[in-house]
């Protein structure tokens, strides 16, 4: 028997054992939770042992109008421009759990259904004019945005018209975006209730993390959610909208806001990432939040902080606002003509590493 033919094959045999045993820790080789039956199935309690395994008749499913943005890791911050003298993104790795997301921003008569829904049914609790002051859009902030502007039209008819109900919701301050996001749990759970079903993940607004991970699309490194370092195609069509030649605000189609699902999505079905209205996340603004946040789903919520994060750049903006990568804030309290939100859920069964990432440890 030569050495090279025995050190060849014991170095084989390593490999069969190697691989062997990295199967069984990526779950391939049945364990006590993951093949057949459990003796007991999810009962609990059997012959003085613990036998329960899953309870059964879980599964989450895709919400209505969410789209799933799976898990990851990326290089958060700005992709091309900063200035020089902020420095507030500054670039680092982060890893992005899965979660849902919804794929436009929450227009008019989704948000409608939200204030009606108040106005019904809460009035004996927060009371009319509360409801109306904190929740209710203010529809004044098309003239008071800007000075020496004719904003009636949009203040007369923006909420109320059935021409901008696919238009996405503005004047609305952050508090309303989270009171609406509870809200909207509420809803979904109280009928998953008294179906007998399990209740579901809350709806909430994203972390700038996951806001800026879901924009790129899988693009790591993308400037514009649409990937290209350009705002408009090759045949010169603009990608968003925004404010482009120096304030040639029709030039992107659309003078003001467009419906949300105007242009195309970013590769994870995601509508105005970049333009249309910029979006409230839920983290409180820090200047070195790059320093002082994890790398594992950063999150940054302080109540004593009254700065929160917004992202992705408005029709009112210029290009630098719509880079994946720019961050600014804006007080809680404030209710602007150019920003609005979206919702995201958590992915309870995508807590784990996606299908790419499984199959790279396994190589």
């Amino acid at each position: 028997m030569s050495i090279k033919w025995f050190t060849g094959n014991a170095a084989r045999g390593v490999m069969v054992v190697a691989t062997i045993l990295l199967m069984q820790g990526c779950g391939f080789i049945k364990s006590k939770f993951g093949g057949g039956k459990g003796k007991g199935e999810d009962v609990g309690v059997v012959n003085g042992e613990i036998t329960a395994n899953g309870r059964k008749g879980w599964k989450q499913t895709t919400p209505y109008g969410m789209v799933l943005v799976p898990s990851g890791s990326f290089m958060m911050g700005q992709a091309d421009e900063d200035l020089a003298a902020s420095q507030t993104n500054m670039n680092r790795r982060v890893t992005i759990s899965s979660f849902y997301m919804d794929d436009t921003e929450i227009t008019n008569h989704e948000y409608r259904q939200f204030v009606n829904a108040l106005l019904t049914d809460s009035v004996s609790v927060l009371g009319e004019e509360e409801i109306m002051t904190k929740y209710y859009p203010d529809t004044t902030v098309w003239k008071n945005d800007f000075t020496y502007h004719n904003g009636d039209p949009m203040l007369e008819y923006y909420f109320s018209h059935p021409a901008f109900d696919t238009y996405p919701v503005v004047g609305v301050s952050w508090q309303a975006a989270q009171y609406f996001c509870n809200w909207r749990t509420n809803l979904y759970n109280d009928y998953r209730t008294k179906e007998g079903q399990f209740v579901s993940p809350r709806y909430r607004l994203p972390s700038e993390a996951e806001w800026e991970w879901a924009a790129r699309g899988g693009r790591n490194s993308a400037k514009y959610p649409w990937g290209g370092p350009y705002v408009a195609n090759g045949k010169g069509c603009y990608l968003a909208n925004f404010k482009p030649q120096r304030g040639n605000f029709d030039a992107d189609g659309y003078p003001y806001t467009a419906p949300a699902n105007a242009y195309n999505p970013n590769d994870y079905g995601l509508y105005n990432m970049s333009g249309n209205v910029a979006e409230w996340t839920r983290d409180a603004y820090a200047e070195n939040a790059a320093a002082i946040v994890w790398d594992m789903n950063p999150d940054n919520q302080n109540a004593d902080e009254p700065r929160k994060v917004v992202r992705g750049g408005s029709w009112k903006d210029i290009a630098y606002y719509l880079e994946t990568g720019t961050r600014y804030y804006e007080y809680e309290n404030n209710k602007r003509s150019y920003i609005g939100f979206r919702c995201v859920m958590d992915n309870l069964q995508g807590r784990t590493a996606s299908k790419g990432a499984r199959a790279s440890a396994r190589r």
